[in-house]
């Protein structure tokens, strides 16, 4: 049979189920129109047209009910909702949804915050006027249901609060900018819950709030609509990518839900939490052709309340279930998304007792209507996806549309015939929340007053109070019990009969000032989910894990964090923590001033605020007044008391007045020009470097490799160049070379008529596809050879490496190891190297299977062999660790094979150094910072699977160039605003960098 008389003969049945009535069981309401209501006959009309089959809509969605009070969309898109060639502004949306809260008491308009480029983010309510006209009694309800402390736990009045109470069900759409439909579909959404008077539709009008955003990434947006009317303008040309989303981030905007660094994910759990909803519901666009992912495959969150597993799969299997009665094909809800990380944006529901969900359907990065040609993985059928997608289909934004308002509608009808369930569950997850200490723990979690790092410490508690976690200090010292550590029971032994004694309890005191984050509060789950540990075993079956197994924070952050099972803490007098107020300042007399160094990343913002301060660096620990200092210690001079007070109390920095300055050798500590350079294949990991530096009040020139390379003397502008992760794994050829300009046609990213967003605060170029081009890595290499300092990780430094920035570094990126978003071990190698100021010997590092480095002190060391390489001693008389010998001649001494660490270079002998200038002096070498920790001590946190690999290897490294450096990274030292424990890193880097070679041994530096 013919291919397309075989798709012909599958669609058949389906068409078939499509345009026929919908069995109901009895009781159910009829998901069809009111035959009493008039339609909009052109409306109608052309979401028929738009629809590419009749299959891809649904009896919900093709029509549109008239009115003749209320507008429809046409009004501002100028054609329907879904329409080809239109995507509206993120301004255009909002003009619609206010037209409609001024045409009906039953839409309600609020702006929620504004973007980090000041544009408006707003929610809409749509409901029964009666239900709108009582929000703030119906409020009152819903925050007792939420924090079950309010009526004493009592489950008969949280019955009546239950029968009493509206559920609030809270959709986002387009927080992935490229990710267009949502948009559209939820201002026709809007139009058809504010008037469509069939009994389905009203009965979720009656009996929930439905609550919109309808655009989460506003920024992005508006950019991504700049992009698609220039192709509209240029539709025989490539068009530009959508390089900047936000001002920050791109994909990874859906990854903040964690560390709250993004006001877009601040602002949608305040309104989440604010309204006291019971659902967040995320739209995405990526999948054929509605994916339900929030049911997906295990592992699931190991903090997430059985109770919402439970109600994933309620919602999930019954959407599914409509949609297909409806005959639409390729609606599923299982499949390989795990719903492990907290960190999208759905999940601040899920970790704030409501009501996780996500969709991807199947968008076109536009309004364009095209033939869409599948994967055999997306159109294959299987036990979950019965129904799957077609291999080829005609695709329209309005197929888009409809399959999103379609899913949205059988959601929210399921949800209101469910609503007390839903609501009782909400109360019940709450309580059970609270009962936590007393159920499977902890207690509590203790932060000490006495951490060597308290602004860190700060940091993270600020996160904290942004998840709206309760925090605690307790007002006197405390005693807690810790849990007895499990040994590992010894091997059988004959000689051996008497059993080790179990140990004992251990204790430990916390001073008075500790931070306590109680486990008996409403949001318990969030803060446990945070602090935790993480395990993902090699050996699960899910084996390609979706994001990030790891995200401790107390690990991420190097601050002590103890869990706390002994449920005596939540006796401990505590007050309340609302706010952190300042902390720190100046305490003692005299004229020069003492920051102790741990690795705080707010002493590189104290060094930019005192701009005329002299500021040094101790380069031993040193003690003074009986208080012991550390490497890297500030020691400032020329600034007023009442000035380094006042900067370090806003930074929580503690400063001691000394008498005279500590006999000891120093350097000075200045402020670098810095060139911050990114790529045009993508910012997305810079972003993140970007965010720390600006909250850290870090001043750098913003750059492309494009605008570095024309720079003809670099070290004249800059001191640091600083080199993000480009995409943790983009080709060294593709930085030098960009994409290919012998063909195609410029993509220029600069603000025309035609594009007036593109440009907000970022950076430009009339065409992106250049690269860095091999005068510009020529200038580069200049730049170091004459001083300069280049920092690089992860791709960027494998770039530095390929192109011989780095003499004596090599890399290899492993098949077999599997790091996936882990938290590792690692040890501090050289404690007088100026990057290392601050840090103690065991260092916690986020890694993703980040390059591993070896050393060589030979450049392009090559060696005949005969044979195979011999590894261990040829066979002959003896032990393995005998020496052979030659019949018929004396015995000969064999010298010493050199002994090295996995970190270290081999020691040229004297035979490879005779007459070779490929060996690297000693003054040129690699200097390992840190490096990986020993292999049963790499996992920390997450998943290591043949972490053998790079264990002991370099994790950062010096390498000295001419008369600069090129410090390179195999971990991620700052991400997601998660990593702060390895901020000063980078920031030691930078505030060093003309004094990096302090600390060298003295054989090195000749």
């Amino acid at each position: 049979m013919p291919r397309k008389s075989r798709l012909g003969f599958i669609l058949l049945p389906i068409l078939t189920l499509a345009t026929c009535s919908t069995a109901l069981a009895e009781g159910e309401t009829s998901p069809a129109r009111d035959a009493k209501q008039p339609v909009d006959e052109a409306y109608t009309a052309k979401i028929r047209k738009y629809t590419t089959a009749p299959y891809f809509s649904s009896p919900l969605v093709d029509y549109l009910p008239a009115s003749k009070t209320v507008p429809t969309p046409e009004v501002i898109l100028g054609d329907v909702a879904g329409a080809p060639g239109i995507l509206p502004y993120a301004e255009d949306v909002y003009k619609y949804m206010r037209l409609l809260e001024k045409a009906t008491p039953r839409v309600k308009v609020v702006s929620i915050g504004t973007t980090e480029e000041g544009r408006e983010m707003i929610a809409v309510a749509v409901s029964s006027e009666a239900n709108l006209k009582n929000l703030e009694q119906n409020r009152q309800r819903l925050v007792k249901l939420a924090d079950p402390r309010s009526i004493h736990l009592d489950d008969a009045e949280a019955d009546k609060l239950v029968a009493e109470s509206v559920p609030v069900y809270y959709i986002t759409g387009t927080i992935h900018s490229p990710e267009t439909g949502a948009p559209t579909a939820l201002m026709e959404l809007a139009y058809r819950l504010a008037v469509d008077e069939s009994p389905y539709v009203r009965e979720i009008r009656d009996g929930v709030i439905t609550l919109i955003t309808p655009v989460v990434e506003v920024d992005g947006r508006d950019r991504m609509v700049d992009l698609y009317k220039w192709h509209l303008a240029h539709p025989k040309d490539f068009y530009p990518p959508l390089i900047y989303w936000g001002k920050y981030v791109a994909h990874d905007n859906n990854r903040d839900a964690m560390c709250m660094t993004l006001k877009l994910t601040q602002n949608v759990l305040n309104t989440y939490l604010g309204w006291n909803a019971q659902v967040l519901h995320d739209l995405h666009e990526s999948v054929p052709y509605l994916y339900d992912n929030t049911v997906g495959d295990g592992p699931y969150n190991a903090w997430v309340d059985p109770i919402l597993v439970d109600e994933w799969q309620m919602i999930g299997a019954r959407n599914v279930a409509d949609m297909t009665r409806f005959g639409m094909p390729g609606v599923f809800t299982h499949g390989e998304f795990d719903t492990w990380s907290p960190g999208y944006l759905m999940f601040v529901a899920a970790m704030h007792n409501g009501i996780s969900r996500l969709y991807e359907t199947f968008g076109n990065a536009g309004a364009d209507t095209r033939e869409r040609t599948l994967q055999p993985d997306e159109y294959a059928r299987t036990w979950y996806k019965p129904n799957p997608p077609f291999p080829k289909a005609l695709w329209s934004q309005r197929n888009n549309n409809n399959y999103e308002q379609t899913g949205l509608l059988t959601s929210l009808h399921y949800f209101n015939e469910n609503k007390r369930l839903f609501l009782k569950n909400f109360y019940l997850k709450g309580k059970r929340s609270i009962q936590k200490p007393s159920a499977e723990g902890p207690a509590a979690y203790v932060l000490p007053a006495d951490d060597p790092r308290p602004s860190v410490q700060a940091d993270l508690l600020r996160i904290m109070l942004k998840q709206h976690v309760e925090i605690s200090r307790a007002t006197s010292a405390f005693q807690v019990t810790l849990p007895v550590k499990k040994e590992k029971k010894p091997g059988k032994s004959a000689d051996t009969e008497e059993k080790p004694k179990p140990a004992s309890p251990t204790t430990r005191d916390f001073p008075a000032g500790s931070y306590v984050i109680r486990m008996d509060q409403p949001y318990s789950r969030v803060a446990d989910a945070l602090l935790d540990y993480q395990y993902w075993s090699p050996e699960d079956p899910q084996t390609t894990p979706y994001d990030d197994t790891a995200w401790t924070f107390g690990e991420l952050f190097g601050v002590q964090v103890t869990r706390v099972t002994d449920s005596n803490v939540l006796s401990v007098p505590m007050e309340r923590v609302t706010d952190l107020s300042p902390f720190g300042g100046v305490k003692g007399e005299g004229a020069v001033f003492a920051i102790d160094n741990h690795a705080e990343p707010a002493l590189a913002s104290l060094r930019y605020r005192l701009k005329d301060a002299s500021v040094d660096a101790a380069e031993e620990p040193f003690e003074s007044s009986g208080h012991k200092y550390s490497r890297g210690t500030f020691l400032i001079h020329g600034v007023s008391r009442s000035g380094l007070d006042a900067a370090a109390k806003s930074l929580g920095l503690h400063a001691i007045a000394l008498t005279t300055a500590p006999p000891i050798k120093t350097h000075p500590v200045r402020t670098p020009r810095i060139a911050y350079v990114h790529t045009w294949i993508s910012t997305q990991s810079e972003g993140w470097w970007r965010l720390a530096l600006d909250n850290l009040q870090i001043p750098y020139d913003y750059m492309s490799t494009q605008a570095l390379a024309k720079i003809p003397d670099l070290n004249a502008k800059y001191d640091v160049i600083l080199f993000p992760p480009v995409t943790g794994n983009a080709a060294p050829n593709a930085i030098v070379q960009g994409t290919p300009t012998a063909w195609g046609n410029p993509l220029p990213w600069m603000n025309t008529p035609e594009t007036p967003n593109l440009v907000g605060k970022n950076d430009s170029t009339p065409d992106m596809r250049p690269g860095l081009g091999w005068d510009g890595l020529a200038r580069l290499q200049s730049f170091v050879r004459n001083g300069g300092v280049l920092l690089t990780a992860l791709d960027t430094s494998q770039f530095a490496i390929t192109t011989g920035l780095a003499n004596g570094v090599s890399f290899t990126n492993s098949e077999k190891m599997k790091i996936v978003g882990s938290i590792v071990g690692t040890r501090l190698v050289d404690p007088a190297s100026p990057i290392a100021y601050g840090y103690d010997e065991k260092v916690s590092a986020y890694c993703d299977d980040g390059p591993i480095f070896s050393l060589t002190n030979i450049i392009g060391r090559r060696r005949r062999h005969l044979g195979p390489e011999m590894k261990t001693r040829p066979t002959g008389r003896g032990t393995k660790d005998d020496p052979d010998f030659v019949i018929g001649r004396p015995a000969s001494e064999v010298p010493d094979e050199p002994e090295k660490e996995a970190w270290e270079a081999p020691q040229p002998t004297d035979d490879q150094s005779f007459n070779n200038p490929r060996v690297i002096p000693p003054a040129n070498r690699a200097r390992v910072i840190l490096r990986y920790a020993d292999s049963k001590d790499l996992l920390i946190s997450g998943l290591v699977e043949n972490g053998n690999e790079i264990a002991q290897h370099p994790a950062v490294l010096d390498v000295p160039s001419g008369s600069g450096h090129v410090v390179l990274f195999s971990i991620n030292p700052v991400y997601r605003g998660e990593t702060e424990n390895t901020y000063s890193l980078v920031l030691n880097t930078l505030l060093n960098f003309d004094s990096l070679n302090i600390g060298r041994k003295e054989a090195d530096q000749k």
